[in-house]
């Protein structure tokens, strides 16, 4: 068995628990890998982010913004979660208790009876382009954020126009992600357990209030009035394209697999304060 380990960078805390991490799947028998960014950290050999589709568990170690790095490479691969205090809505074993619980993931892996969830992505698409799958959020804006750099937009939800006008741009959010760009922008918390997506307008002159529609709904954003449209995913991914453009923003076939146990939402809420 071979478990890739992602440590928060630039956190030496999360850097020495990946390290005892290794050490005690070494005991057991598991080959343990790290990222490179964790590997420069501890002075070791590590691999690309991207190779860790080759594990069969993936351990993240930080907080949610590490998750959504991990799960990038993970690619289907079931990812542990540990929260390093943060917010932590995708991690749900404390540091003190992580080495046990990778444990007892592994020993469930062996023996045919792990326990893992599905939590679902989104994508976006173009004529001819297709984005990286997002877990949080896909976000279509104007040439650049804020005074002068917004666009015309046009938000048609399964083909019904649900909104039209001058704004910043548009919000397609998981439940997962209704707690982190979609909440900024005012739009609503949604329970991990909806199957759904919030749709939320950003800085609109005459825009309608936050919508939730369907997991299954197709979200297509109409571009217009700008120079070009930036469509960007999770805050990481992002792609300029040229206008007048249509972006289908829908529920990808590649959901992230949760393993381990599952985080109180309500307990992190408390977090956000």
């Amino acid at each position: 068995m071979k478990v890739g380990i992602v440590a928060q960078k630039g956190n030496s805390r999360a850097a020495y628990l990946a390290a005892d991490m290794c050490e005690a799947l070494a005991a057991v028998d598991v080959e343990a890998v790290v990222d490179d960014a964790t590997a420069e950290e501890l002075d070791v050999t590590g691999i690309p982010v991207e190779a860790f589709d080759a594990c069969d568990l993936v351990v993240s170690i930080g907080g949610d913004g590490t998750f959504l790095y991990a799960a990038r490479g993970a690619n289907g691969v079931p990812i542990l979660g540990v929260n390093l205090g943060e917010v932590g809505f995708l991690n749900a074993v404390s540091p003190d208790d992580a080495i046990d619980e990778v444990l007892s993931a592994v020993s469930a892996f062996r023996e045919g009876t792990p326990s893992v969830r599905e939590v679902p992505r989104i994508v976006a698409r173009g004529d001819d382009w297709e984005m990286d799958p997002s877990m949080n959020e896909v976000v279509v804006h104007g040439p650049r954020r804020g005074h002068g750099g917004g666009a015309g937009l046009e938000v048609r939800v399964d083909g019904s126009l649900y909104s039209g006008g001058h704004a910043d741009g548009v919000l397609v959010t998981t439940p997962a992600g209704s707690t982190a760009y979609n909440l900024s922008e005012g739009g609503p918390l949604v329970h991990p357990g909806v199957d759904g997506l919030v749709v939320t307008e950003m800085a609109a002159r005459e825009g309608m209030p936050s919508l939730v529609v369907p997991l299954d709904a197709t979200v297509t954003v109409t571009v217009t009035e700008a120079d070009s449209a930036v469509v960007v995913g999770d805050g990481r991914t992002r792609r300029t394209v040229s206008t007048p453009t249509e972006i289908r923003i829908e529920q990808s076939d590649s959901p992230v697999r949760l393993a381990g146990p599952t985080s109180d939402f309500f307990e992190a809420l408390g977090k956000l304060d």
